[in-house]
Formats: structure tokens, C-alpha cells, sequence
């Protein structure tokens, strides 16, 4: 994807969105903090919100920030994520790298990687479920539900395995 054109992160993923003619639909709703409640309101199974974690990855010569996507009713595996990329460790970013690297806030993050420095990577289990996938779209108080084909093939994440097992 391209580097970050602006702040308004929500009209560049419609920009994206449009010109690649992708199938989706804008939500607005209140901003709600948790996936269990957004996904009610957006009338979305919780396995279809694509949860969107910005991540360092850190050991063995690695040293990578990654937008890291996966079902909202899953858990990721921090060490699991870490191990497919080759480095160590990962842990969460704080606050002021997500606001560089995305220009949103913690949960409003798209899974989308606008940045050159953040690489984007999705568990396959996102979309072997359902036809659509929902998010959080740059603002907590809007949401896309987008067909998952479209997803993939815009978006282009590497899939890597990296959900708690149940």
C-alpha cells in the first residue's frame, strides 16, 4: 500500500476502496470500545471484525513493526507471530508508534497498512469463515463491511498463522 497521503485515514480507505472497486459498505455508529458490542451494532458475527494489532517485532537480526490482523473472536500469539517472521519476540507498540504509523487511535485502526514501515500480515482464519469481513475504519465511529476477496486482493497481507489455539 502507499504511505499515509493524510491524517484522514477514513477518506483514504474510501479513496483506496473506491478506485480498486471493492464491494463495501460504510456504518457509523457510537464509538464503542469493545469487539463483542461493535459487532451488534454492526448486525457482524465477532468472528468477522478484523482486529487490527500494531506490533513490534524484535531478535535475530529482525527489527519490524507489523500491522497484525486476525478475528475479533480470537486471541493472537505474540511469540507465534514473532517465530513466522523470524524474530524473537513481539509485543504491542505504544500509543505514540501507532499514531505514527497509522495516524488513528487504538481501535480505530483499518486493516490496512498505509505506512512503508509497518508490514502487514493476517491470520488465514479471518477469511475462511465468512464472505465479509468488518472494521473499525480510521474512526470509532465508522465501519466498513467489505466483501474478504476484495479484502485480499487489495490489501495483499501475507497470511501467517498466529491465533491462540483454542
Amino acid at each position: 500500500m502507499t504511505a499515509i497521503a493524510s491524517r484522514d485515514i477514513h477518506q483514504h480507505l474510501l479513496d483506496v476502496l473506491s478506485a480498486e472497486r471493492a464491494r463495501f459498505r460504510v456504518m457509523e455508529h457510537e464509538a464503542i470500545g469493545k469487539c463483542e458490542a461493535v459487532s451488534e451494532v454492526r448486525g457482524t458475527a465477532l468472528g468477522q471484525g478484523a482486529k487490527a494489532l500494531v506490533c513490534k517485532v524484535k531478535g535475530n537480526g529482525v527489527k519490524q513493526h507489523v500491522l497484525a490482523i486476525l478475528a475479533a473472536d480470537r486471541q493472537a500469539d505474540l511469540a507465534l507471530l514473532a517465530e513466522h517472521l523470524g524474530g524473537l519476540k513481539a509485543s504491542l507498540a505504544s500509543p505514540a508508534e501507532v499514531d505514527e504509523l497509522t495516524a488513528c487511535v487504538f481501535g480505530a485502526i483499518p486493516p490496512f497498512s498505509f505506512h512503508p514501515a509497518l508490514k502487514l500480515v493476517a491470520d488465514p482464519l479471518l477469511f475462511e469463515r465468512f464472505a465479509e469481513i468488518a472494521f473499525n475504519a480510521g474512526s470509532l465511529e465508522k465501519s466498513i463491511v467489505m466483501d474478504t476477496r476484495d479484502y485480499l486482493r487489495i490489501a495483499k497481507p501475507q497470511l501467517v498463522k498466529f491465533c491462540r489455539a483454542d
